[in-house]
């Protein structure tokens, strides 16, 4: 962030000393669209897919835990009022231990998810910001800007298509 402040500041600098500063610091100035490139990477599609696999067989144990404790509750609305006080009693214990537990076990895997999305996450903007470093010193850019603060980019400047390709390229190379 202090680079592109210093970079913004260095060409609004440029451009009050006179037009021919600013043609003597002619910078290679790129602009990449960060949600297009989160899309849109194979990378990305990938990593949603190692979380499905890993977390959907949880899921679906507590989507049988749900099914579980609404049967109980449908059993003691309906033949509530025919059940002995013990039973009945025993039955709204049992109701509530299992809600307890559901809410437990949604929450762990709630956490667990978000852990796990936000370390895939991580990889995924480590991918996706070597393969802007990649193309910014082959092709000789100066500065590289994200949409972040950005409120106009031309298509001269956009090259999210060409880091797009560069992460479709190395598809093979994601974890």
């Amino acid at each position: 962030m202090k680079r592109l402040h210093l970079a913004v500041a260095l060409l609004i600098g440029a451009w009050f000393a006179g037009p021919g500063v600013v043609a003597a610091a002619e910078l290679k100035i790129g602009f990449v669209n960060a949600a297009k490139l989160l899309k849109n990477a194979p990378q990305a599609e990938s990593a949603l897919n190692r979380l499905e696999r890993e977390f959907s067989p949880r899921d679906k144990a507590l989507v049988d835990a749900q099914r579980a404790l609404r049967r109980l509750e449908d059993k003691i609305a309906k033949d509530g009022a025919a059940m002995g006080d013990a039973e009945r009693r025993n039955l709204e214990r049992d109701i509530i231990a299992q809600r307890r537990e559901l809410k437990r076990a949604q929450d762990e895997f709630r956490e667990d998810f978000n852990i796990r999305r936000n370390e895939e996450m991580g990889k995924l903007h480590k991918q996706i910001q070597d393969a802007i470093t990649e193309l910014a010193v082959e092709d000789g850019y100066d500065l590289i800007i994200n949409d972040g603060a950005v409120i106009y980019a031309s298509n001269q400047v956009d090259i999210t298509d060409r880091v797009l390709r560069r992460l479709t390229a190395g598809k093979g190379n994601s974890p």
